[in-house]
């Protein structure tokens, strides 16, 4: 009995099992810190104003460290050496952090997105002369559908790099048009007929009140800007309402829209050129002189040939000018009978 208390004892008091017991006890313990930590923490964030994707992403990173430090201390426990483990650790990040670059640039950027509250799902954008309803966004992509019905995925780095129009940022929306119209037009009468249209809209706010006044005086016509105020959802609908029936006005008051105008004149007068001399004068042909020039070796070549050929018939040639010298020789003497 003895011998077998001894043994319990000695079981006890080894340092293996002291490091076991320990092991679990961390590993118990921390498991427990981390679920009333992480339970913590999305309360608290529930309470915010920041969005539900970036709260997960939040939860999770910070889930990511917790657990990982856990293990640490667990791997210490068991007596493994962590300056090694966090040297690798750090090596696998870096590269790894190399190798997705691009993503990690992408999430960074999500995450500006979503915290700095830029637009929100279903605002109307218009990034890199994209533009379309925005359906979805995560920490990667932003999902646009444009008015044509085509799904456009788009990384958030092109979207922080890019201006950014939001113009469904605020409830109401301005609608802008200009209308041209001939130049005998009555000024005034274009402006009743186009703001009584922008009024009979009921979609249309009345204050601010409906706009047109003239603005520039073109080449052909003369154009009168105008605009009117709307809620956003009702952009497209005031806007082809108030097209329509601005044209079937001018019509019906005899408002013409013009065509481009082109002035042309009939010239009479007798055009008299002014010309100098009788002609163009008789070819007159320039005295020129061999000359070397430095057109390549082949060109070089071909000189020196032609020199060394001119050369060699000069001497083959008689010497004219000596036979005649060679005829005046003394008359013959006449025999005398």
């Amino acid at each position: 009995m003895k011998e077998f208390w001894n043994k319990v004892v000695n079981f006890f008091e080894n340092e293996t099992f002291r490091k076991i017991v320990l092991f679990f006890a961390i590993l118990l313990i921390g498991i427990i810190v981390i679920k009333v930590l992480m339970a913590t923490i999305r309360k608290i964030l529930s309470g915010t104003k920041m969005e539900k994707i970036a709260q997960q992403f939040l939860c999770t990173i910070l889930k990511f460290v917790m657990w990982l430090a856990l293990i640490l201390i667990l791997l210490s426990t068991m007596g493994f050496n962590i300056t090694g483990l966090l040297t690798a650790f750090s090596a696998v990040i870096l590269a790894v952090g190399m190798a997705l670059q691009n993503a990690i640039a992408n999430v960074a950027n999500g995450i500006i997105i979503i915290s700095s509250h830029m637009f929100k799902k279903g605002d109307y954008i218009i990034v890199n002369g994209v533009e379309g309803n925005i359906t979805d966004i995560n920490f990667m992509f932003t999902t646009l559908i444009t008015l044509d019905n085509r799904k456009v995925t788009m990384p958030n780095t092109s979207i922080i790099n890019n201006n950014v129009t939001n113009l469904g940022a605020y409830p109401k929306r301005r609608v802008d048009f200009t209308f041209s119209v001939a130049y005998e037009s009555d000024v005034e009468l274009v402006k009743k007929v186009v703001t009584d249209v922008m009024k009979s809209d009921g979609r249309v706010y009345l204050d601010p009140a409906p706009f047109c006044r003239l603005k520039t005086l073109n080449s052909s016509s003369i154009d009168f800007f105008s605009n009117c105020w709307c809620d956003n959802a009702d952009y497209w609908d005031v806007y082809y309402y108030v097209v329509e029936n601005v044209y079937n006005e001018f019509k019906r008051h005899n408002i013409s829209v013009p065509f481009n105008q082109i002035e042309m004149r009939e010239r009479k007068d007798d055009v008299k050129m002014p010309v100098l001399g009788s002609g163009l004068p008789a070819r007159v042909e320039k005295e020129r002189k061999e000359e070397h020039h430095e057109h390549g070796l082949m060109d070089a070549f071909s000189v020196t040939l032609h020199h060394s050929k001119k050369n060699k018939d000069e001497k083959k040639k008689p010497d004219v000018k000596a036979k005649p010298e060679k005829k005046k020789a003394e008359p013959k003497q006449t025999k005398k009978k």
